[in-house]
């Protein structure tokens, strides 16, 4: 079983591999659903780790429909990871009418070069994920992560068995999204899934006590002792 924490920020990425965790998803802004994180992070992470650093590539909030120039940014971005060091990215596009925007996942797969590639959660927006499922692995794609297109993977658990057993080893489908010490257990033994990831994040206090709108005196971080606890529940 191959356990993936999703890292916000330094801190973050050090305590998972203290923690046990055998890969990084490293990305910024969680309360949007993910950014791609800045260069200094990326370094920095890739300089400290032992473990595999993937890195998310998502130029904006919102929707997974991009335009030619945020596709360029984002295979700039692909671009810097593998001169830094990264070991894969993380990726997705759709169509306004929710198909894998092919020829830019095309484009993102050929601009990683040699390093893996894996769909993010764009898939959950699928309207066919058992096309994209396919086109995905005729793409090269390493991994999916889902949510099986519902709030949380436990709740998505049927249709995570489902794709792990269509890809029948053709491509990793992980789940991902609300999973924690009291269903991740029964989330990898319903779906046979060899891959999860997951947080472990709780809030940290700063020393400022004042809080603006955008502006809290708090933030997110990993914690160890959250992820030790998943991964010895999962074995």
């Amino acid at each position: 079983m191959n356990f993936e924490i999703c890292a916000i920020n330094i801190q973050s990425a050090l305590v998972a591999q203290s923690a046990g965790a055998h890969r990084i998803e490293l990305c910024s802004a969680l309360d949007v659903g993910g950014l791609t994180p800045s260069l200094g992070l990326i370094r920095a992470a890739v300089s400290a780790l032992s473990i595999p650093v993937h890195v998310l590539i998502r130029p904006r909030e919102g929707d997974f429909c991009y335009t030619e120039t945020e596709l360029n940014i984002m295979l700039e971005d692909i671009r810097i990871c593998r001169e830094t060091g990264a070991a894969g990215v993380v990726v997705g596009a759709l169509t306004p009418d929710g198909q894998l925007d092919l020829p830019k996942m095309k484009a993102m797969k050929v601009a990683a070069g040699d390093m893996p590639v894996t769909c993010h959660r764009a898939f959950d927006f699928t309207s066919d994920p058992d096309v994209a499922l396919e086109q995905l692995i005729d793409l090269g794609f390493v991994r999916v992560l889902s949510s099986g297109q519902s709030d949380s993977a436990f709740d998505g658990r049927f249709l995570l068995k489902k794709w792990v057993n269509q890809a029948s080893g053709r491509i990793a489908v992980m789940p991902g999204g609300g999973l924690n010490a009291g269903n991740i257990h029964e989330v990898i033994a319903f779906t046979g899934a060899k891959d999860v990831h997951f947080t472990g994040k709780t809030k940290v206090d700063t020393l400022s006590k004042k809080d603006l709108p955008g502006l809290e005196s708090w933030h997110w971080e990993s914690n160890e002792a959250l992820i030790r606890g998943v991964i010895e529940t999962s074995n």
